[in-house]
């Protein structure tokens, strides 16, 4: 058998400073934590067990985990008992599961800060008392078919993702093979224009993706560049995602379609937002008569072998490459990604989307780094006329916009992203209604709209405080009487004869989904509104509607191609962006610390990256690369 030098170093510095009396029986290397486990866990308390684990930290720079040996923990009944005499009922316990793999108990609360108790002294009795290691997490506000389901796919396939973890863990922690030498950056996609984000980050060791998504449009070139000789999928050691939409995630089934096994990292929202769209994404390219690229085997494959991620958490996901998220203000988890490559060689902040400004959801993305030489930024507003009205200005243009349509008797539709737009749009409607500035009028959600709000009332601390205090402590905004989830489609018809109504529906971009039949029966109506306030993907009918087509081919319920005549007003109100807009962008560039000595331009069309990277070199002095698809480039 072949001893690992660093494998065995880590072991060495464990074995010196946790106390004989703690008898350790295992160390196991679990993806990116390793696990010690203790036959004798009241001793590292009385030895103060932070401390313990906090040196060791420092000296091999890895995450730890502290379990029980099997032999020792009570059983479930025992420990069941145990739990429910410690937490308080307030806690609202909803389900509690055993994990024998990890030595896990899951206690599911709505709320969970009175299961882990001031300063987690609950979750210690717990773990002194049952000799299992609790993990809460939150049960959903309102019920969520995907959050139960991913967590139930965890549970049933414990055992196989455990050895996954260790595969994973050893391929982290070995020693490198080879010195260290240049890192280089291969452009698979999202450059020059917007859609299918995929990066592909290399080192002579490691070769690492950042998001694998698709083009959001009914075009040929949807997919990234994966022919190209720089990529082998039997070399790729982690896939890292961003965010949950499908430009950025959307072609990653397809990895484990054709070979992939290793790990995906991301963040816990993430996780389940992006099984919600992989799926709906089969679904609508069945319905419009296409073979789908995967089936949900292989989104199920990804689901097992995905690592969530807390923001700042620095963790090894390669040798010589570590991994931290931050918060990017876009979506719900939305991450800017940081890797720090070869013990300070090269930092790479990729943006992918971003908000730098405040908005009703989310907080301003983050802008201060350890070090930073690469910034990979997105441009989707980086043209000179990408100028956006204040957020406040754009809230009440949107409620005026409603608030007329329904005066004159019409209704209000509005195309959305599922994810983030929606919610977005909720909370504005929400706060209107509630102080009577526009009449309260149902609000018809269809499409998945009500199942990612669900995922959004599961986390709010990823939400911006307002919002996630009225989540804990007040009336749930997203749960306001006037919201009315469509759950069967043969009430359109209906609710488009309503004598006023509000409708939020998918797809955002007028692409496919339940906003198609209503578009269809409320256009001829010039009573009627269609306001956009997603960014329109060249291509898209949503842009060829903007551009001023007013003349639509359909399909009739009978199979017919008829011209649908487009006779409601149509608006565009931008301001609603999750994306930075020129000025944002630009003033992420003066704020971002330190500064980067190149920056690389994506996610945007290509005339607004060249306006936008001519700005950046007369105003700033720093190198910034405009690259096409295909590209590499060496950037240390």
């Amino acid at each position: 058998m072949i001893v690992d030098k660093t494998i065995e170093k880590i072991r060495q510095v464990i074995f010196e400073n946790i106390p004989l009396e703690a008898r350790i029986t295992k160390i196991e290397f679990e993806g990116p934590t390793i696990v010690i486990y203790t036959a004798n866990p009241q001793t590292l308390f009385k030895e103060n067990k932070d401390e313990i684990i906090k040196k060791i930290v420092k000296t091999i720079k890895k995450r730890i985990a502290i379990r029980t040996d099997p032999e020792i923990r009570k059983n479930e009944a025992e420990a069941r008992k145990i739990i429910e005499s410690i937490v308080p009922p307030k806690a609202e316990i909803t389900n509690i599961y055993f994990d024998h793999e990890k030595g896990e108990v899951e206690i599911e609360a709505k709320q969970p800060g009175y299961v882990i108790g001031k300063d987690g002294m609950l979750l210690n009795m717990i773990f002194l008392q049952t000799y299992w290691r609790a993990k809460v997490l939150r049960a959903p506000p309102l019920p969520s078919k995907t959050v139960s389901e991913v967590r139930q796919l965890h549970r049933s396939r414990a055992s196989e993702r455990k050895k996954f973890l260790r595969e994973v863990g050893f391929r982290i922690h070995r020693s490198p093979i080879f010195k260290l030498g240049k890192v280089r950056i291969v452009a698979l996609g999202g450059f020059g224009e917007v859609g299918r984000s995929a990066i592909l980050v290399q080192t002579p060791e490691s070769n690492v993706l950042l998001d694998m998504g698709i083009k959001p449009s009914n075009v040929l070139d949807e997919y990234p560049y994966l022919d190209l000789s720089e990529f082998d999928l039997e070399s790729l050691d982690a896939v890292i995602l961003t965010h949950a939409h499908l430009d950025h995630i959307g072609f990653v089934p397809y990895l484990y379609k054709y070979g992939y096994r290793g790990p995906i990292y991301t963040t816990e929202p993430t996780l389940y937002l992006m099984k919600l769209l992989l799926e709906d994404y089969i679904e609508v390219n069945r319905k419009e008569g296409k073979l789908p690229l995967y089936s949900k085997k292989e989104i199920a494959e990804a689901m097992i072998r995905t690592i969530p991620l807390k923001y700042e958490e620095v963790t090894d996901i390669a040798p010589g490459i570590r991994l931290t998220l931050h918060n990017s203000g876009h979506v719900l988890g939305s991450a800017i990604i940081h890797l720090h490559i070869g013990n300070g060689l090269c930092n790479i902040v990729y943006t992918s989307d971003f908000k730098f400004g405040r908005t009703r959801l989310f907080d301003p993305a983050i802008y201060k780094f350890p070090r930073v030489e690469v910034l990979i930024m997105e441009s989707t507003y980086g043209g000179r006329e990408d100028i956006m009205p204040p957020r406040e200005e754009t809230e009440r243009m949107f409620i005026e916009i409603v608030k007329k349509t329904i005066e004159r008797g019409g209704r209000v539709l509005v195309p959305v992203l599922a994810v983030g737009r929606a919610q977005e749009i909720m909370l504005v409607l929400a706060d209107a209604i509630k102080r009577n500035i526009i009449p309260e009028t149902p609000v018809f959600i269809e499409g998945m709209i009500s199942e990612a709000t669900a995922i959004h009332t599961a986390y709010p601390e990823y939400l911006a405080r307002a919002v996630r205090d009225q989540v804990f402590y007040e009336e749930n905004p997203f749960m306001g009487e006037f919201f009315e989830v469509v759950k069967d489609p043969s009430k359109r018809q209906e609710i488009a004869e309503t004598d006023s109504a509000i409708i939020l529906a998918t797809s955002g971009m007028l692409t496919g989904g339940p906003v198609m039949e209503y578009l269809r029966l409320l256009a001829p109506d010039s009573r009627n509104s269609l306001i956009f306030v997603s960014y329109q993907v060249e291509g898209t009918l949503g842009r060829r509607i903007m551009q001023g087509l007013r003349e639509i081919p359909f399909h009739s319920p009978e199979g017919r191609i008829e011209v649908l005549k487009l006779n409601m007003e149509v608006f565009n109100v931008e301001g609603f962006s999750g994306h930075s807009d020129r000025r944002q962008l630009l003033r992420y560039i003066e704020k971002i610390t330190p500064k980067p000595e190149t920056i690389i331009l994506n996610h945007g069309e290509r005339r607004k990256i060249r306006e936008l990277a001519s700005t950046i070199r007369k105003r700033y002095g720093i190198r910034t690369l405009e690259l096409s698809n295909t590209d590499a480039i060496a950037v240390r």
